[in-house]
């Protein structure tokens, strides 16, 4: 199945369909901060003169680090150091509207600069497989952990917290022994901090809180010189002061377009749209379209309903994608009647002007009698079949 959503390889945690809430480097420390991990002072900034007021503020030599939802930041120019108000100037003008791996920058963190002795790497992730928090711990910080994991796995200490147990202190003292954390200052330091990104990781129902570099100043002070920290999207009604966090300007644009109108839309890099009703489904129907030798363009997700509006809706998201060439239409009636979805199916069509081949299966609760309506109308683009299987087929075909 694709991957529906940028996913750390080592973790293998989270459900590539789980909608979630990324966070801005800023934002994630300033939730760190609030549970008490230790981060370096900074300011944001949103021009050049901002960004030489924060260095003022802060003292140089400070940071300037471009706040995008993306990785690779360093390589692509977006971390600079700056020496004085000026030079911070001249790097946020730089910065400001940088393009790094599609994402645009439009705001910098000014950040007081650190003195590095060394470097490790911390992460609380949730493994849906184990249905456990899996804490994961290195000395090897700084560089990019799938690396660390596909080079030197046995520098990579890994440990699940039972939920129903919670966090204990000997975990902590667990991962830095066995990581080989020597001095006795730095590891109660670290202990500490993994005691307090667990409560942070519970409290906000994160399903990543991830440190790289955690580091080690000169000083033997331990702090968190970075973060990522991702929120369940599912969880966000108990946290509206996260919520108010998403910056809808660095959704895709047709993600920000489904979001609008309430539909669940996750965009693919293929050719045929996929629509159904549920997760499970839709998931299945994602599935389906792969194993037959098609790409996915999308999963969208209709849920229970299949009233004409919540149709046009779904579809005026897919048909956006330039990219989609056919829409494979997979619904299963349980609770929803198979000849009320056909309805809500033609009247959108109605409503609508797509050119783009349709192809509906149709199962479940009056699923006959809704094959028939769409049979009786027989619209030019659109195309009945009686399986999952079948339909994907047809799909593929059409978009070929």
């Amino acid at each position: 199945m694709p991957s529906l959503k940028r996913t750390h390889n080592p973790h293998q945690a989270s459900s590539t369909l789980a909608r979630a809430l990324d966070l801005y480097e800023y934002q994630g420390k300033q939730l760190f901060e609030r549970y008490g991990i230790p981060v370096s002072e900074g300011r944001l900034a949103l021009t050049p003169a901002e960004a030489v007021e924060a260095a003022r503020e802060l003292g140089c030599p400070v940071v300037v680090k471009a706040q995008v939802l993306t990785g690779g930041r360093g390589k692509a120019g977006g971390i600079k150091l700056a020496t004085t108000p000026e030079e911070a100037e001249a790097h946020a003008e730089a910065i400001l509207g940088l393009d790094i791996r599609g994402h645009m920058v439009n705001k910098v963190w000014v950040e007081r600069a650190s003195e590095i002795e060394r470097e490790y790497y911390l992460s609380l992730a949730f493994d849906r497989g184990a249905k456990k928090p899996l804490f994961m711990f290195t000395t090897e910080g700084g560089v990019d952990i799938e690396e660390i994991a596909a080079t030197k796995p046995e520098a990579l200490v890994r440990l699940h917290v039972d939920p129903l147990e919670g966090h204990h202190a000997w975990q902590a003292r667990r991962l830095v022994y066995e990581a080989g954390v020597s001095d006795p200052a730095e590891q109660k330091q670290i202990a500490a901090i993994v005691g307090k990104l667990y409560e942070a990781f519970v409290a906000c129902d994160a399903m990543l809180c991830e440190v790289n570099p955690l580091i080690v100043t000169p000083a033997g002070e331990v702090r968190a010189l970075d973060s990522k920290f991702t929120v369940d999207d599912n969880a966000l009604f108990r946290h509206p002061e996260i919520a108010e966090l998403r910056d809808a300007a660095d959704l895709d644009p047709l993600e920000r377009k489904a979001r609008e109108k309430g539909v669940t839309y996750v965009k693919l890099d293929g050719e045929v749209g996929v629509l159904g009703n549920g997760a499970g489904l839709t998931m299945s129907s994602v599935d389906v379209v792969t194993f037959v030798g098609g790409r996915p363009a999308n999963f969208c997700d209709l849920g229970g309903g299949g009233d004409a509006q919540g149709v046009v809706d779904a579809l005026e998201v897919i048909t956006s994608d330039e990219q989609v060439r056919s829409i494979f239409f997979n619904i299963f009636g349980g609770i929803t009647r198979c000849d009320e979805v056909a309805r809500g199916i033609l009247q959108a069509l109605g409503q609508m002007g797509i050119e783009d081949p349709i192809v509906v299966r149709l199962d479940g609760t009056n699923a006959e009698e809704g094959r028939q309506l769409l049979t009786d109308a027989a619209p030019p683009n659109l195309h009945v079949e009686a399986t999952m299987l079948d339909g994907a087929r047809r799909a593929v075909e059409l978009a070929a």
